[in-house]
């Protein structure tokens, strides 16, 4: 073997075992940050969720105890997501469900809507958005008060044809030359409503301690949630 050989063998060598103890310390770095990223996210999901639903009205962790939603037009759900059941001394109080508004202006506007076993709004988040910043994005709980216009509404509360920007010709309120993003929340929260209303049994449903509900809810057959064309409108044209 010639020198120039046998150097190019041996450095090729030192980069396989340096990539090996590489890839090794990776590995266990993650295997070892792991509980604590995951803990961590949990923790977050249950501080936002806890935003949807009254302090003190629920006593177990509704992450632990989420269930599967299957995909549903009423939700805007493509794929499958997932509902938190919230409980005080076992009995079931409210649901937080997983929604989504697919005509949101930039884009789909991912909601957690937390309802009563009553049917009334408990509370509404956004938890994933792509609105234009300083106008859109008021629908944030962080920068604006709007979120909590439906906060105590349901299904008859306003009736079906109020459930509208007054744009619209319904009751509630939007920011001038942003009509398309709370147009978007009101529909998808009105949805969610009759979505509870349909499956209100099973969502309240109290099952086994560590068992999911005894009866799964049906996915919805034939119709996909698709976004819909921006109207044409003149405060829309200002974004």
């Amino acid at each position: 073997m010639t020198t120039a050989l046998r150097e190019t063998v041996t450095t090729a060598m030192t980069l396989l075992v340096f990539a090996v103890i590489g890839s090794a310390l990776l590995s266990g770095t993650f295997s070892l940050t792991r509980p604590s990223i995951a803990a961590s996210e949990q923790a977050e999901k249950l501080a936002r969720i806890s935003e949807t639903l009254p302090a003190g009205s629920y006593d177990n962790d509704p992450v632990r105890d989420a269930r599967p939603l299957p995909p549903d037009p009423l939700l805007g759900l493509r794929h499958a997501g997932q509902y938190y059941p919230a409980f005080k001394a076992g009995v079931p109080v409210a649901v937080v469900l997983e929604a989504v508004a697919p005509d949101g202006y930039a884009g789909e506007i991912r909601l957690l809507v937390g309802i009563l076993a009553d049917g009334r709004i408990a509370g509404v988040r956004v938890s994933a958005h792509k609105e234009t910043p300083g106008l859109g994005d008021y629908i944030d709980a962080a920068k604006s008060r709007w979120i909590r216009v439906f906060d105590g509404r349901s299904l008859g509360d306003p009736a079906d044809a109020q459930w509208k920007v007054r744009k619209d010709g319904g009751q509630f309120d939007y920011m001038a030359g942003a009509t398309i993003t709370p147009r978007a929340v009101v529909k998808a929260v009105h949805r969610s409503l009759k979505y509870f209303e349909a499956h209100r049994a099973t969502l309240l449903s109290t099952p086994s301690p560590g068992h999911p509900a005894s009866d799964p809810i049906p996915p919805a057959t034939g119709v996909e949630s698709k976004p819909q064309p921006r109207p044409s409108n003149p405060d829309d044209t200002a974004r």
